[in-house]
């Protein structure tokens, strides 16, 4: 049970760093400072923070018109969702 706890804080945690970083993000992008690079939010997409980063996506406006995005994350989503029914985590 300890160890599906700590899932669940990891969960917690990485999702808002997600949401955080699609913040600074789009900061950035306003203000026109170096950006984060996009391939750093999808890997903290794909080590679970896919969730975080689609509510910033939401909240901020941000990314919303990028194919790759606008698509992509939720493929990375279900895939995750696929595979934690998959492996019985919930």
């Amino acid at each position: 049970m300890n160890l599906l706890y700590g899932f669940y804080i990891y969960l917690i945690i990485i999702n808002l760093y997600g949401v955080i970083i699609m913040y600074s993000d789009k900061r950035k992008a306003k203000r026109g400072d170096w950006r984060i690079p996009e391939a750093k939010l999808f890997k903290t997409a794909l080590i679970f923070g896919s969730v975080g980063i689609m509510l910033g996506m939401r909240l901020f406006r941000h990314k919303t018109k990028h194919f790759k995005f606008v698509y992509g994350i939720p493929i990375i989503l279900f895939i995750q969702i696929y595979l934690i029914y998959r492996l019985r985590v919930f």
